[in-house]
This record gives structure tokens, C-alpha cells and sequence, in this order.
């Protein structure tokens, strides 16, 4: 049975996911990284894969819930970072755009 601490973690991850989301469509419409490292998305992304493994050995499941959208949102975001940033520098090294887009 879920305690109300619980309940209420499992709903701030939920809630942010799309806060986290948010910035997955404001890079979207940029394409291109501005002001964002990728090591910080990178941290909280490995914390929230530790908690997909930690929240079922304490028996919260709203928690777990919660956190899989909210590292769901964060690895796609952080994938999303990565590409962005190879692509720029492919941009700025003077590739030809085929061999960009491979």
C-alpha cells in the first residue's frame, strides 16, 4: 500500500515531465543548443534510472510511475542535446551537408 509521501513524489516527477518536455520542444523549434549543458540533463537522467531501480525495493510505486516519465523525457532530451551539438559542429567544421547528415 502507498503512503501519502509517495502519492506526492510520484506526482511532482509525473509533473515534471512536461516541464522537462517544454524544453524538448523550445531545442525542436531552435535546433540549436543554446545555454543547456548536456552533463547536467546527463546527471539527473543516471538519477533517474537509479530510482527506476530504487522505488520498487521501498515499495513506491507512484514514485516509480512518476519516474519513468520524467527519465523517459530527460533521455530523449538529452539524446536530443547530443544530436544538436554533433550537428552544429559538423556545421562549423565545413562538412559537406551530405556527410553532415550521416
Amino acid at each position: 500500500m502507498s503512503n501519502w509521501q509517495d502519492c506526492v513524489n510520484g506526482v511532482y516527477e509525473l509533473l515534471g515531465a512536461p516541464f522537462i518536455l517544454m524544453s524538448v520542444f523550445a531545442l525542436y523549434r531552435a535546433k540549436k543548443v543554446r545555454g543547456i549543458s548536456w552533463i547536467h540533463v546527463l546527471f539527473f537522467s543516471s538519477w533517474g534510472y537509479w530510482n527506476l531501480y530504487y522505488y520498487p525495493h521501498l515499495n513506491q510505486w507512484w514514485s516509480f510511475a512518476g519516474g519513468l516519465a520524467l527519465v523517459a523525457v530527460n533521455t530523449f532530451w538529452l539524446g536530443q542535446i547530443l544530436y544538436y551539438n554533433k550537428k552544429e559542429k559538423g556545421i562549423k567544421k565545413g562538412l559537406p551537408l551530405k556527410a553532415r547528415e550521416k
